[in-house]
């Protein structure tokens, strides 16, 4: 495989590793579960049980034992074809995952606040107390601070 192709791979392949690792660890549908881990990892009594509940609960810590999965699900390999090319794209994986998370979830806190601060709008101009001068001013800082 070239390098260029190894890295196309790279990227691609950290896509549904972030996935799969922010679902388990951040999302609704799997709410449940996740809740009775973080009560485990704090009320387990032996600390191998603790560490093995906390792995759920972290998207760092999750995401290794995804990558591991999708490396032996397609046997991906990075600059070298033994078992260093293994353990390379297993750090490379986890790192490019992670930056994805990170990306995601910093658009899902842009988005919120986005949704914030529009209500508060919504319910200056419902009451009356915002005229359209500062409704105006408002835009032009919020496209500025962007």
């Amino acid at each position: 495989m070239t390098l260029r192709l190894q890295l196309v791979w790279l990227f691609v392949l950290a896509i549904p590793i972030a996935c799969v690792a922010w679902t388990v660890t951040h999302e609704e549908i799997l709410h449940e579960p996740r809740e009775y881990c973080k009560r485990q990892c704090k009320q387990a009594r032996t600390i191998l049980k603790r560490k093995f509940f906390y792995l759920f609960t972290c998207e760092y810590c999750f995401s290794h034992y995804v990558v591991i999965g999708f490396l032996i699900l397609t046997r991906y390999k990075l600059l070298f074809p033994d078992w260093r090319g293994y353990l390379l794209a297993l750090f490379a994986l986890v790192w490019v995952a992670n930056q994805y998370m990170s990306i995601y979830n910093r658009l899902r806190l842009d988005i919120q606040h986005e949704r914030v601060e529009i209500k508060a709008v919504e319910e200056e101009v419902k009451n009356g107390k915002a005229d359209d001068h500062e409704l105006g001013d408002r835009r032009t800082n919020r496209r500025q601070a962007a």
